[in-house]
């Protein structure tokens, strides 16, 4: 008995001898014993280098590796600008000590290029730098030749749609840059559409904050979701990208060309596209729809943005759309440009670029949309078949330098510039029924053509001085804006309407419109410290909108024009704004408060000269604004923001013009509209474990909106035409959440990623100048897999489900629908120089109200042959939705309403291609790839 007690112990203390977990400890410094924070410690396997764990030194340098099982290992330090350090680290035997003590470590200054030693281990895929998430993009597997674009719809948290736009954390993306440097203006789609994925080492996310808040460190609340690329060493110096050519079945063609030299101090890059098989390298809505705005005030406690349209819609107030399915219509394109940044000297930069395009679209679409109304006998189905054809044209450069007068004044001159012109045709043909018993209502049959030339100037002007005391700084930014647009079209329409009295209306008409739009706005910001880290920044903001509009409309009858004055409008308007503001920053080892108030006047002067009407309004309201920061650790990060602001009426909302291009749908703007006051609060938590790559992010936005903007609709009871009118109800209510989180298999050569998200909305809805309450919930999310293994095989799946029900305070049974979208995609490298890419998508829409339920399935196919020096050069042969599905669908819903729409889409094609990247012939370094998320460290003796 005594022996297997003995024996017990024995075993027992052995077990808990090899189970013992250690820590690792110490304090890193320089060689005077001041702390050198945010140094990079490594626990590095000591046979084969490779990594096994690390850390990074906090605010006063100390740092601790946790959990380091029993054995033998590297420790190894670095820091910028100091010599590596490197030591042989043992688990000590005594069961007793679970700490090792590494005491002070004094890091001796870089003086000489030592000998290297390269240590090959795994770089974390993501990591936290402050509001920073940071890809590393050799840990993301991609196809060759792959674009940015694919290089995102593999990374966690991030969202590509069919038509290219990005969104990240839920947020659409609004500028992307390329080494911190603008890449073709604003347009992100120019860069991640067209530059290579395997150019880019580092993809950095984070809101990008004003000018001005990045100068005085004064959160101002305004606020970009940003993409920056970083790029691979050897692409900062020397040229890279493709050419590419294709010809396909059907008279399809795809031709393209990207070309980028960059060197120190200067990147040019030439793009130039061409293709009818509905790809394009741009964003179509900057150009389809240009509207001249002012930037201006409207936040709390610091600059933010107001746009004011000349022209468009009247919006919509009700929950959120959520469209799905791919590009719709047919399109042609040709567009190129070129991007232009030098470094003139060391104190000045220059950042250009020059971008042309042209577009036509050949657009179908049949409508089915489902009305409901606190009268039942209103509830009604319209049913529409549309046919557009339209041709685009656009012009636009941008130019920004930057200059450092001294070391203590810096200025900063912008000029964008824009050119459009549009031309749309478009015929349509509609029917209204009523719901409970199928009866026609009316039929409407119509023709409009519209021509439009839109030119658009906004230029701005930043200077920035700091004061010889640390921390005291002021800026001053001036603004201005200037667009003009001329528009001309016709109107050619029958209305029957079956009722009673039966009968139709023929209506045809000509008209011509002129929107001149100027802006004018100051900016003044004066920082002070206050002594221990804390700061007081006084601002005040100038802005001044002017909009002169003239519409005139003429009936034709019998080929003769006469002139509609209740139609036709002559209309200038001019909001001023001024606004003082204060702030308080506070920051401190963990943490940083900033918080503060302004004060915004608003008036409103305006004339209807055809109807000899003025308007005089003045609106004023305190905004206060909180920004809050708090770091856990280095790995985990705590931002909560508070801010208000003015949602100002547009111009079109405001103009009582009468918009009867659907006489069955009319719409007239409200001049008695008031600014909506929005409260908005978001948190935003970011986490990531190094050891384990695993990564979690979480996003909650909540908004409370008071005299919020709505559009009330009035539904004739014998005709059923819709009168739409924007008007202030008494407020709104939205609540979102977004989650992310990514973990590794590595036993699987795996990684998932999980997406939830849901959001709530209350709002008001006016139909029938009666007030109804809705109440709308959205529960979806995003689940992906990805397999890699070496370079053979890149697997991808993918879920993105979205579960929408609106309620109403009516007695309408509630609205569900049902978007659902699958994708996979697998590409297989054989025989050395194959490769095999087949990707799937299915999309499911559905939807109880309506019973509705439709499936749409993607398949493409391809095969690709690598040849020339360093695998330069790609032919591909390739089927293109290989089951001929020609059409796509979207299904959303708004405040009294649901809808299916099917456009029309591209049917199968097969084309034959051929790809040459320029990058692995005239960089060879280009052929080095990182793969695995493999990285080189250098441990210097």
């Amino acid at each position: 008995m005594k022996k297997y007690f003995v024996l017990m112990v024995v075993l027992t203390i052995s077990s808990s001898v090899m189970a013992q977990k250690f820590s690792i400890k110490g304090l890193v410094t320089d060689t005077l014993s001041s702390p050198l924070p945010s140094s990079t410690v490594m626990l590095l396997n000591s046979k084969d280098s490779s990594l096994v764990n690390f850390s990074v030194s906090d605010l006063k340098g100390f740092f601790e590796i946790k959990n380091v099982n029993k054995g033998e290992y590297l420790l190894k330090i670095t820091f910028v600008g100091y010599a590596n350090y490197t030591k042989r680290v043992v688990t000590p035997v005594d069961i007793n000590e679970s700490v090792i003590e590494m005491g002070r470590i004094k890091m001796a200054p870089q003086s000489k290029q030592l000998d290297e030693v390269i240590v090959k281990g795994e770089k974390n895929p993501v990591t936290v730098k402050k509001d920073t998430i940071e890809f590393n993009a050799g840990s993301f597997k991609t196809k060759t030749n792959a674009t940015v674009e694919d290089l995102l719809k593999v990374m966690p948290g991030m969202e590509v749609e069919t038509d290219g736009t990005v969104k990240a954390q839920g947020e659409q993306v609004q500028r992307v840059t390329v080494d911190g440097r603008e890449f073709f203006g604003r347009d992100p789609k120019l860069a991640t559409r067209n530059l290579p994925a395997d150019a880019v080492e580092k993809v950095q996310v984070f809101d990008r904050k004003s000018d001005n808040a990045q100068f005085t460190g004064i959160d101002d609340g305004q606020r970009e979701k940003t993409i920056n690329l970083e790029l691979k060493e050897e692409k900062r110096n020397g040229a890279f990208g493709n050419l590419m050519g294709g010809i396909g079945t059907d008279d399809r063609f795809q031709a393209s060309a990207s070309v980028n030299r960059f060197a120190k101090g200067k990147q040019i890059s030439f793009l130039g596209m061409g293709n009818n098989i509905n790809e394009q390298g741009f964003s179509i809505g900057d150009f389809m729809n240009f509207s001249g705005g002012a930037q201006s005030m409207g936040g709390g406690g610091g600059t933010r943005t107001i746009t004011i349209n000349a022209g468009g819609g009247g919006g919509n107030s009700g929950p959120s759309l959520n469209t799905g399915g791919r590009q719709s219509g047919i399109m042609t394109n040709y567009a190129g440009g070129v991007n232009f940044n030098k470094d003139i000297n060391k104190d000045t930069k220059l950042t250009s670029s020059y971008f042309y395009n042209h577009l036509d679209r050949d657009l179908s679409t049949d409508l089915s949309r489902t009305n409901f109304f606190p009268n039942e006998s209103l509830n009604n189905v319209l049913l529409q078949k549309s046919k557009q054809l339209s041709t685009n044209n656009n012009h636009r450069g941008t130019l920004m330098i930057d200059h450092n007068i001294d070391s203590a004044n810096t200025i900063r001159a912008t000029v964008n510039a824009s050119y459009t012109e549009t031309e749309q045709n478009t015929i349509s043909q509609g029917e209204t029924r009523k719901l409970d018993d199928n009866s026609l209502l009316n039929e409407n049959l119509r023709k409009t053509f519209n021509n439009q030339s839109t030119f658009g100037l906004n230029s701005s002007l930043l200077y920035r001085h700091r004061f010889a005391k640390k921390g005291r700084s002021m800026s001053t930014n001036l603004s201005m804006g200037l667009s003009s647009t001329d528009s001309d079209g016709t109107l050619n329409t029958s209305n029957k309407i079956y009722n009673q009295t039966p009968g139709e209306q023929l209506v045809e008409q000509t008209n011509t419109q002129t929107t001149d739009n100027q802006s004018w706005g100051a900016t003044v910001s004066y920082t002070e410290p206050l002594g221990g880290r804390k700061y007081l920044e006084a601002n005040y903001n100038f802005q001044t909108n002017r909009n002169d509009l003239n519409r005139e409309v003429y009936d034709v009858d019998s080929g003769t024009p006469l002139f509609n004055s209740q139609l036709s409008n002559k209309y200038i308007s001019n909001y001023i704004y001024n606004r003082p503001g204060l702030n308080f920053k506070m920051n401190r080892e963990k943490y940083s408060v900033t918080a503060g108030a302004s004060y915004q006047m608003t008036s409103l002067k305006g004339d209807l000269i055809s109807r000899d009407v003025k308007i005089d309004r003045t609106f004023s309201n305190l905004l206060p604004t909180v920004h809050f920061n708090y770091d856990f650790s280095s790995f985990k990060h705590l931002r909560m923001d508070y801010e208000t602001s003015m949602q100002e009426p547009t111009i079109q909302q405001l103009q009582p013009v009468v918009d009867n291009s659907d006489p069955l749908n009319i719409y007239v703007g409200n001049p008695s509209l008031v600014p909506a006051y929005v409260h908005r609060i978001q948190l935003n938590y970011i986490a990531f474990n190094p050891a384990k790559f695993i990564n979690f992010f979480g996003f909650i936005n909540t908004s409370y909106m008071k005299n919020a903007i709505v559009n009330s609709q009035t539904t004739d009871p014998v005709t059923f035409a819709r009168i739409t009118v924007p008007v202030n109800v008494s407020s709104s209510k939205n609540l979102s959440a977004n989650l992310n989180g990514g973990f590794p298999i590595k036993k699987l050569k795996s990684r998932f990623n999980i997406g939830p998200t849901a959001s709530i909305s209350e709002s008001i809805t006016v139909l029938n100048a009666q007030d109804n309450a809705v109440n709308n919930k959205t529960l979806g999310g995003t689940v992906r897999y990805n397999f890699t293994y070496k370079e053979f095989i890149i697997l991808d799946l993918s879920a993105n489900l979205s579960h929408q029900e609106t309620k109403y305070e009516f007695s309408t049974p509630d609205q569900q629908y049902f978007n659902q979208t699958y994708r996979s995609e697998l590409n297989l490298n054989f025989l050395k120089n194959y490769a095999f890419n087949t990707s799937y998508e299915y999309f499911i829409y559905s939807s109880t109200t309506t019973d509705f339920r439709q499936t749409i399935p993607f398949l493409n196919l391809s095969v690709s042959r690598f040849m020339l020096k360093n695998k330069a050069g790609e032919l591909k042969i390739g089927v293109n939705n290989l089951l001929d599905q020609s059409n796509s669908v979207s299904q959303n819903a708004g405040d009294n309403y649901i809808q299916q729409q099917t456009t029309n889409n591209l049917g199968r094609y097969y084309m034959l291609s051929f790809t040459y990247a320029l990058n692995k012939h005239l960089n060879p370094m280009g052929e080095r790839r990182q793969g695995g998320g493999g990285m080189r460290m250098m441990i210097r003796n």
